[in-house]
């Protein structure tokens, strides 16, 4: 019988998978209780993936003998298989007691922790096995992984490191350190990580999925698409990559093809937040608001809206319930251009029979502190009122059923505080020429400013330099524009004597014009009525719509489009034209 069991573990070691499982079949129909037959058949079947099965082998082993430490382990690594967590971690951690040096069960309870989203302990339980195993790349890996999901990336860098020294085949530390690499905002190093990942292994699909990430961010788009395009074809079911295909599609203003790129991830699956709202995003830019307001929803199930994400006790209103007599409470959420643009469905709440309480972010408290509609107006953070119902900001439209032709006006929302307008003007003196209100940038922390934002020296290209007077309505400047800044005098630049936003909107109303890239100040100035020119990416943010050069939230606006991404040249030319034009008006 030693023999048979030694024949079955050699065939088993060699992945002869068959006629080791044979062998020890034979053994247990002979010798039911024959403990190596049974915790090696488990530990087969778990190779195998047939996970209820080898529960069930290793259980019988283990009911013989309790104390072996690897038929723990194993029956640990198929309950965490079998999605059965809290169980793994008690089988991991007898296998430690029993041999507390066990390297590759303080490895596996690790990434049971990580599941469990308990970091710090899989941290400890990492450091543990590379403390018994210096050598142990795995763990290194692992450790790497679980610091940069706690964002600590540079630490997680030097642990892929360390892992990529002891085992320079490691296709999965050159892809994480990779990722970590991309974060730091590195995404040329990232590439040639991802580049060697794939060198080691030509099937990792997650790393063709990364390596996409990595061009997009280097603007190299077309190669990013035939990155993720070479994902798919590895694994026509990873619903990341048709989500990240689609975007790239989406920056080439390719949106039928990006659409289809979402409507088969979300195909595979329902619940895939991002597909699911870059539909509601490519809806919105079509004018398609019907759809697109229902999908906009799918914002708050975002990574990047949970902590804007507010758990009220109180009931969502959409519209469907009576507010005669009620409270409710209309929340910012999102950037200050966005609760310019929205603030004038207030109104509109205010005429169904609600009291309403109104909670904005505190710049915009002077600027809308006498909006018609708002009973109580409570800058963010400070302390709530009650109220019976609650809606954010930017789910009005959908409350509303808004369409291109319900839009609301905005002549019920913002007004200027005129002794604050006539500080102004006679600060800036007598007007000798047009006044030009400009803003290029802001330093907000929108993944995709770099998209929709200019340097200064691009901007000066469609300012003519004689015959205008120009104005900053910024109130803070990006580093790589004060050199610039300083070296223009004729740009007037008001810094921290723009106190918020009322100060802003005052100046806005000194100037003939407003130029502005897609920040708040647009918001602002076309809100106030005054003549805006906007400045706009190939595919600009949802609101404005595509190939028009009007927009319906706002009549004063005139919108300015890239021919192409990235370029700004031909909207620069026009620009510089249009206000030589202005001249004679």
């Amino acid at each position: 019988m030693k023999t048979s069991i030694q024949q079955g573990f050699e065939l088993h070691q060699r992945g002869n998978y068959p006629e080791a499982q044979l062998i020890y079949e034979q053994i247990l129909k002979l010798h039911p209780q024959h403990f190596d037959a049974l915790w090696l058949l488990g530990t087969l079947y778990g190779q195998l993936q047939k996970y209820p099965a080898s529960v069930e082998f290793l259980t019988k082993a283990l009911n013989i003998n309790s104390e072996h430490p690897t038929a723990q382990n194993n029956l640990g690594n198929a309950l965490n298989e079998l999605g059965k967590l809290n169980e793994a971690i008690v089988c991991y951690e007898h296998a430690l007691r029993i041999k507390p040096n066990y390297s590759q069960a303080y490895l596996n309870r690790g990434n049971v922790f990580i599941k469990l989203q308990r970091s710090e302990e899989a941290i400890s339980s990492y450091k543990k096995a590379i403390i018994y195993n210096p050598e142990f790349s795995d763990a290194y890996n692992s450790l790497g992984m679980a610091l940069q999901g706690l964002k600590r990336f540079k630490e997680a860098i030097i642990y892929y490191d360390k892992a990529i020294l002891l085992n320079p085949a490691l296709a999965e530390a050159f892809n994480n350190r990779g990722v970590a690499l991309q974060e730091l905002g590195r995404s040329e190093d990232a590439l040639m990580n991802f580049d060697c990942s794939i060198n080691i292994k030509p099937d990792f699909v997650e790393a063709f999925n990364n390596r996409g990430l990595a061009l997009y961010e280097l603007k190299r788009i077309e190669e990013a698409i035939l990155s993720y395009e070479k994902a798919i074809s590895i694994n026509p079911k990873f619903t990341k990559a048709y989500n990240n295909l689609g975007v790239a599609l989406q920056a080439f203003k390719r949106l039928d093809r990006a659409f289809a790129q979402y409507k088969k991830a979300i195909q595979l699956d329902p619940n895939y937040v991002e597909a699911n709202w870059n539909l509601a995003v490519i809806d919105l830019l079509n004018g398609n608001f019907n759809d697109g307001w229902q999908k906009y929803e799918w914002r708050w199930k975002r990574d990047s809206a949970i902590t804007a994400k507010r758990n009220f006790s109180k009931p969502l209103w959409l519209g469907e319930t009576s507010l005669i007599g009620k409270t409710i409470l209309l929340f910012a959420e999102q950037g200050l251009g966005d609760m310019i643009q929205f603030c004038r469905y207030i109104p509109m709440v205010s005429k169904l029979g609600a009291t309403i309480i109104l909670e904005i972010q505190p710049p915009l408290i002077p600027l809308l502190k006498h909006l018609k509609g708002a009973n109580h107006i409570i800058a963010l953070g400070h302390k709530l009122p009650n109220f019976d119902y609650q809606c954010p900001i930017l789910s009005l439209p959908l409350a509303f059923k808004t369409n291109e032709d319900t839009i609301p006006p905005t002549d019920l929302s913002i007004t200027s505080d005129y002794e604050k307008v006539d500080h102004w003007r006679q600060k800036l003196g007598l007007q000798k020429c047009p006044r030009i209100g400009l803003a290029w940038s802001s330093l907000s922390s929108f993944k995709d400013d770099n998209l929709r934002s200019l340097t200064l020296f691009e901007l000066l290209q469609a300012l003519p330099k004689e015959g205008f007077e120009y104005i900053c309505l910024q109130k803070e400047i990006k580093d790589v524009d004060k050199k610039t800044l300083a070296s223009n005098p004729q740009i007037q630049f008001f810094g921290s004597q723009l106190k918020d936003f009322s100060d802003t909107a005052a100046l806005i109303e000194c100037v003939d014009l407003v130029i502005s890239t897609c920040t708040s100040v647009p918001h602002l100035s076309c809100s106030l009525g005054k003549k805006t020119w906007i400045l706009l990416s190939h595919v600009a943010d949802w609101r404005w719509l595509l190939n028009r050069d009007d927009s319906p939230w706002y009549p004063s606006a005139k919108l300015y489009r890239q021919d192409r991404i990235y370029h700004w040249e031909s909207v620069l030319t026009k620009v510089k034209a249009d206000l030589l034009a202005f001249t004679t008006l």
